[in-house]
This record gives C-alpha cells, sequence and structure tokens, in this order.
C-alpha cells in the first residue's frame, strides 16, 4: 500500500483575534488558504496573561465548526443556544453553528499558561442553514490508547478498538492527540479519499521514507494522500494528526462567515446587523 509523505510544512503566522489574544495560525493563510474540509487552525498559548485575559467577547458565527481544544488553563463558553461551562485541560468544545450562534470563549483564570488550539471545519450547502448544536466533551469521556511506546487521545476517529465520541460525522473526521517517545515509531491506516495533515506541537518527528527538512515545535505538516502513515519520534514528541473527507464545494469567507456565494455572506451580515441572526 502507498507509503503516506509530506507534501507541504507550514511555519504558523502570529496574529491575533478576538480582543488581541496571541496566536499562531497555520491553516487561513496566504502559506495554506483551506484544506478541504479544514478553514483555519490557530495554535493559542501564552504564560503571560496580557497575551490572553481579554478573551473572545461575544461573536458570530454562521456556516462552520469550531473545535476548540484546551491542553492547558480554564476558559468559560457562552452562546446563545444557552449553552455554557468551563472548559480545563484536556476538554473539548465542538460547535456547530449552522444558520447561526454568537458566542463568547473568555479565560476563567487571572493567570498562569494558556495553551489550546481551535480548529475550523466547513458545513456542506446542506448543513449550513442548520440548527446549531453544541457538544462538551469532558476529558473523562475522551479514550486513550497507551503502550510503553506512545499515548493516543482519541478525540474522533478510531485507533485499534478505541473510538473518540465524535461520530456519524459527515466529514468523517480524525482527530488525534499522539505522545511518541524517543526512537519510537506511530503507524496508522488514513482513508485514501482524506485531506490530512500533523500539526507538531514539541519534539522532533521524521515521517514516511522520503528525506525531508527537521521538523521541530509549531509547525504545521500537510501530507500527501496515501494510506500507511509512519512517524517516527526523533526525540520525545507530541503532535496532533487531523483528517477529514473533502466536500468539494465552492467556499466564500466574510470574518467569522464561511458560506458557499458572497450573497449568502452578505446574507449573514445583513441578518446580524438587523437583529434576524439568530433563529
Amino acid at each position: 500500500m502507498s507509503e503516506i509523505e509530506i507534501k507541504k510544512i507550514v511555519e504558523p503566522v502570529e496574529t491575533s483575534d478576538g480582543a488581541g489574544v496571541k496566536l499562531k495560525r497555520s491553516i487561513g493563510t496566504s502559506a495554506i488558504n483551506y484544506l478541504d474540509p479544514f478553514l483555519l487552525l490557530d495554535e493559542f498559548g501564552s504564560e503571560n496573561k496580557d497575551d490572553y485575559m481579554a478573551g473572545f467577547p461575544p461573536h458570530p458565527h454562521r456556516g462552520i465548526e469550531t473545535v476548540t481544544y484546551m491542553l492547558e488553563g480554564k476558559f468559560e463558553h457562552k452562546d446563545s443556544t444557552g449553552a455554557k461551562g468551563i472548559m480545563s485541560s484536556g476538554d473539548v468544545q465542538w460547535m456547530k453553528t449552522g444558520g447561526g450562534i454568537i458566542h463568547s470563549e473568555m479565560p476563567a483564570m487571572s493567570d498562569g499558561k494558556l495553551h489550546g488550539f481551535q480548529l475550523w471545519v466547513n458545513m456542506p450547502a446542506k448543513l449550513k442553514m442548520s440548527k446549531p448544536e453544541y457538544i462538551y466533551l469532558d476529558a473523562k469521556q475522551i479514550k486513550i490508547y497507551k503502550d510503553e511506546e506512545k499515548k493516543i487521545k482519541i478525540i474522533a476517529g478510531k485507533f485499534k478498538n478505541y473510538e473518540g465520541p465524535i461520530k456519524g460525522h459527515n466529514v468523517e473526521p480524525i482527530y488525534f492527540d499522539i505522545e511518541l517517545r524517543e526512537e519510537n515509531e506511530f503507524k496508522f491506516d488514513l482513508p485514501l479519499n482524506h485531506n490530512s495533515f500533523i500539526y507538531l506541537v514539541e519534539g522532533n518527528i521524521k515521517i514516511g521514507k522520503d528525506k525531508h527538512q527537521r521538523i521541530d515545535g509549531s509547525s504545521l505538516i500537510v501530507l500527501k494522500k496515501g494510506k500507511n502513515l509512519n512517524v517516527k519520534a526523533l526525540k520525545r514528541s507530541k503532535f496532533l494528526l487531523i483528517a477529514g473527507k473533502p466536500i468539494g464545494e465552492a467556499i466564500a469567507r466574510g470574518g467569522p462567515f464561511v458560506m458557499n456565494t458572497k450573497q449568502e455572506i452578505l446574507q449573514a451580515m445583513e441578518d446580524y446587523n438587523n437583529g434576524n441572526f439568530i433563529r
């Protein structure tokens, strides 16, 4: 079967979002605007409270799913569906915004380290105006596979007999958080039609058989399509493996809105400005 090799290595762009939260963006940039079905990937993290205390005050979304994964720290979530709660280390918030949701994510901590990721997943045209849905996954709900070589937290997808809590999703997502000890390997068969990437959080890894440049922490590695993925840790490493089935539809972006046409973006803006956004 086909060995998966590296297609592209992307160094994240340092930017800010919300009310000035500092972050590193790797999907949704000039280097890689869209990796169907993934629209955006941000890593946020700092030990300086000034970098995150302003948080993400109330703001709208339409036509996408936002997946927030907390590694360290606490964030308080509130949204227009009435959902609310405090995310802490290891928790996941999977929010299907559908036809419209207004939410906020604010630090529930006064100091200390904050570290996590937000991924945007596109929604197909037939679901973009669907009823919003908020899924909160406590760290205890997420299965963990562990042996002497590795530890794998399975948010979506299946590894051996361990299956993540996100099931029946239209893009058949895979979302693993993998810790791999030095000189050990992670091997996994990916669906041939999925687009996939690895985000190296820390460490140094080798992917596939071909020679490639050194990959250090905070790097996005877009993978070529194939089946057999082989990752070797050159030193103790932590990385995310994320994959999904392409939707294959045109996209139109307008800040927090992602639809299929410019007209639909203009309609989203009009709905929000006129107070008709939440249905």
